[in-house]
């Protein structure tokens, strides 16, 4: 990278480059010892992936691209999953419940695939929902699973520090803690060799010499094991440190929830030796009724489900934006995110460089982002379309934007056809049912009456931009100056169904004029226009 393009990036102001400097001057400007910058995702496999799941890796990626254009010094991103831990409780959204039930207290890589026993275990099952994800993104990522790390013996060196300094970590954690709980609790959680559940029991005896514990088995058997090898596994805020020790993390991402965890697992980090990693905390996304969105509950939107409607950059620009800020998550926000990432990608290639580092797209794309391949079409315009036209039929559709976007067909312009086949499916799910109609006032009619004959006056080529500033000059015939924001939602409302839509010009010029036309012919004779002429 050259200089120049280097200086640009020290002094860009987006986020992800806010916080690839806090990472560049955690390493002084040279490779850690162990030879590269280590950046680190966690998931919790107990429920189905949800977006902000997956709303760490997208933001952590943005972090790394940035600051491979302040150095030269290799990086990796671990995605790593917990899914040793205990299953605690049946998500309320996976099938055979009962099933799951029997094998609570389990490690999840333990408990039975409740899906199709396509997977040896539930833990595995939900890590490849997420690699699957994470794989559609074309993300550069290294899968790390919990179970792996502490049966091949990769946390041994880390446990033995653990045991090492049990007692001081202990009275880290014991504050934290209610009073009937510090009786019982210790930061090793024995699994047992009888059940095969993570246990929660209180420690009998340590050797520290030998790398043992000795604790009570739920028969009432006192056993004594190594805790090496996979025969325990810590509690989560002591595991989440010991990971952070043992792979000698640099950088990680938390939910604003768990702060309190993170200066936890920092001030035990620094007891084993080690130093915690650079943090940034990100506010909640929140549901429909504006709650925490839970893995357990499913009360998110799942990858799947946004998928449906919008491809995966739309998802990955909803994320870059004001990660500081809770957001709700749900489906009314797919239009909006949508429509901003075809904005970013058109406004990217005649930005100044400087200017570009703050484009969503250019965090989205690593810099390279594609020629906007949506041909000025968004997705507002064509859940309109889908509302006059009353068809679900996407061949129909494209007669309607062939004419917006000469040439163009679904073999030719796949990105355009996949953008109508989630504005289709979008607008029956979610958008027919709320539709309302409304005839027009006296004053209404005289305007759309002028439109009409303006329209029927215009080239069926006429350009969009031209068509724009006609729609305009019939407003300010007919509405006073203050009054032209009326004239466009009296459009909305009258021949769309809604309070808010699109340029009328763009959406004329792709509707057809002769069709526009027959429209306001429709509304002027008392139609509905909520039903197919």
């Amino acid at each position: 990278m050259s200089q120049i393009d280097r200086s640009l990036a020290q002094a860009a102001r987006a986020w992800p480059f806010e916080e690839a400097r806090k990472l560049l001057a955690r390493t002084g400007g040279k490779a850690p010892a162990k030879g590269y910058v280590l950046l680190e995702t966690g998931y919790g496999p107990s429920g189905l992936p949800h977006i902000g799941t997956f709303g760490e890796v997208v933001r952590t990626t943005m972090v790394r691209q940035a600051f491979r254009r302040l150095s030269d010094i290799p990086t990796r991103l671990f995605c790593f999953s917990d899914d040793m831990d205990g299953l605690r409780k049946v998500p309320d959204n996976v099938p055979n419940k009962e099933m799951l039930a029997a094998h609570l207290g389990k490690p999840l890589t333990a408990v039975p695939d409740p899906f199709s026993n396509e997977y040896p275990s539930f833990g595995a099952a939900n890590n490849a929902r997420l690699r699957a994800f994470l794989d559609s993104f074309g993300f550069e990522y290294e899968f790390q699973s919990a179970t792996d790390w502490y049966k091949s013996g990769r946390f041994d060196k880390m446990l033995l520090a653990v045991l090492q300094h049990y007692e001081e970590i202990q009275a880290v954690m014991l504050p934290t803690l209610g009073e009937e709980r510090q009786q019982t609790y210790s930061v090793f959680l024995p699994i047992s060799p009888a059940s095969g559940r993570v246990l929660q029991v209180p420690i009998q005896n340590i050797d520290k010499g030998k790398g043992l514990i000795s604790y009570y088995d739920e028969d009432g058997t006192l056993i004594t094991t190594p805790v090496t090898g996979g025969n325990v596994k810590l509690q989560w805020k002591a595991d989440w440190a010991g990971r952070w020790f043992a792979l000698d993390v640099d950088y990680e991402m938390y939910g604003k929830d768990l702060i309190p965890s993170a200066e936890l697992s920092a001030k035990i980090v620094r007891i084993l030796g080690g130093k915690p990693p650079e943090g940034f905390n990100y506010e909640l996304f929140l549901d429909e009724e504006g709650k925490k969105i839970s893995k357990s509950k499913g009360n998110g939107l799942s990858v799947e489900e946004w998928l449906r409607y919008a491809p995966p950059e739309s998802l990955a620009l909803y994320m870059q934006q004001q990660p500081r800020r809770a957001k709700r998550l749900y489906f009314d926000v797919i239009p909006r995110a949508v429509d901003d990432y075809l904005a970013a990608i058109e406004k990217l290639p005649a930005e100044e460089p400087a200017k570009a580092l703050e484009n969503a797209a250019w965090h989205i794309h690593d810099g390279a982002a594609p020629a906007n391949s949506a041909a000025g079409v968004n997705f507002g315009m064509l859940l309109n379309l889908a509302s006059v036209a009353h068809t679900e039929n996407k061949d129909v559709l494209w007669q309607y934007l062939r004419r917006y976007v000469p040439g163009a067909t679904p073999e030719t312009a796949p990105y355009l056809d996949r953008l109508l086949s989630g504005a289709v499916a979008y607008y029956q799910d979610f958008v027919k049912a709320s539709k309302k109609f409304r005839l027009p006032t006296a004053k209404e009619r005289d305007a759309l009456e002028d439109l009409a004959d303006t329209l029927r006056k215009l080239p069926e080529d006429e350009s969009a931009e031209f068509i724009q500033n006609e729609v305009y000059e019939v407003g300010k015939r007919h509405f006073a100056q203050a009054e032209l924001r009326q004239w466009f939602k009296t459009l909305y409302e009258v021949l769309l169904g809604s309070e808010q839509g699109p340029r009328m010009g763009a959406f004329i010029k792709l509707y057809g004029r002769d069709n526009v036309v027959q429209l306001i012919e429709r509304a002027l004779a008392g139609e509905d226009l909520g039903k197919a002429a």
